[in-house]
């Protein structure tokens, strides 16, 4: 069975790096876990971290993670849909919110729950994905500041994940500008500007961010070191929290190219030969996973030797371009893996799961 490693100690390390840049520039930040989808194991090591926030955008993870720690302050990061208010309310302190009718519904189950629920409201700066539009933001604070039950703490942006719109400098001045309005014409202060996540980060590297901008909301530096600017790693970072293991369960020499008339495949892909192919053979691994749990553009073999030939639902081909060496029937392959592989993964239960 193939499995999906977490490295206590790179974790560790991760946090302290980023605890450490964000303390130096008076930022406060919440860890945001969705990449985990719950795992009750690898959100307790994200807990033993102690930190002060924990964002997520499914309820049912907001449950896990109050049933392991009830103190620690939650955050939904997704306008919630109608039939979830009474569990964000009792799940989440704080959730993320553009939608004046979702929020007079969050208000009137919080009165009934007698509890003041805390919300930050999203502009939309370009990315359109969730956000109130900038020329409706005033009315918008208007009258989601006379409703009782609701607390409004702040003012937030999401960028760089729907459109792949950065944040800049002069984004998240707009941000700041915004806030600064709002408190002169209601004479209410927001205490937070949610401006902030791992995409955001190196502008603080280069001395881009606005002093305004005070809250991130992080999951993809602390679990992958990601600069989503130069597409590196952050510096002292490290890349590979996880990674997944898998075993080699067929091992032959075989022809490079299809034998037969080629047609689409079950993914409906068609195959190009190269006509310098053939009558070429090379060594061939099959593992245990396939497209069933990730993804292959998510995985790098850890081998430079080994490339990703194709996958089926439940088997990964790779080559072994320098032939066997010292690989055998159940030897084990190690790949890094990208997020959204990650997220697969996690997602799969027919990937063991464990904490190293």
């Amino acid at each position: 069975m193939a499995r999906l490693e977490m490295y206590r100690d790179r974790l560790k390390h991760n946090y302290k790096q980023l605890q450490k840049l964000f303390t130096k520039n008076k930022i406060n930040w919440a860890v945001t876990t969705k990449v985990l989808c719950g795992n009750k194991m690898f959100l307790q090591e994200v807990l033993d971290l102690q930190p002060k926030q924990i964002c997520e955008s499914r309820v049912s993870n907001l449950k896990a993670i109050k049933s392991l720690d009830p103190e620690i302050e939650t955050i939904y990061i997704k306008p919630p849909s109608r039939n979830a208010i009474a569990s964000v309310v009792k799940y989440a302190d704080i959730s993320l919110n553009t939608e004046l009718s979702n929020i007079k519904l969050l208000a009137k189950e919080a009165r009934k729950q007698k509890r003041v629920h805390k919300i930050i409201i999203m502009i939309e700066m370009g990315d359109l994905r969730e956000g109130v539009m900038g020329n409706d933001v005033i009315q918008f604070y208007e009258k989601t500041f006379k409703l009782k039950g609701i607390k409004v703490i702040g003012i937030g942006t999401n960028l760089n994940c729907l459109f792949g719109v950065m944040p800049s400098h002069d984004k998240l001045v707009q941000l700041g500008l915004y806030r600064q309005i709002i408190e002169l014409k209601f004479k209410r202060k927001l205490p937070i500007i949610s401006g902030g996540s791992t995409v955001t980060i190196p502008l603080i590297y280069r001395k881009q961010l606005p002093q305004s901008v005070n809250h991130f909301r992080v999951g993809e530096a602390l679990f992958f070191g990601a600069d989503l600017f130069d597409k590196k790693t952050l510096p002292g970072f490290f890349p590979n929290v996880f990674q997944l293991f898998s075993e080699i369960i067929e091992l032959y020499e075989k022809p490079i190219v299809p034998l037969g008339e080629l047609d689409e495949d079950p993914r409906g892909e068609t195959h190009e030969v190269n006509p310098e192919d053939y009558g070429k053979k090379s060594y061939r691994a099959i593992l245990d996973i396939g497209t069933l749990d990730v993804n292959p553009e998510y995985l790098t073999p850890e081998d430079p030797d080994l490339e990703i030939v194709k996958a089926s639902s439940d088997m990964l081909v790779v080559e072994l371009k320098k032939g066997k060496q010292n690989y055998v029937l159940g030897s084990i392959v190690r790949f890094d893996i990208k997020y959204m592989g990650v997220l697969s993964l996690m997602n799969s239960r027919y990937i063991e799961k464990k904490v190293i």
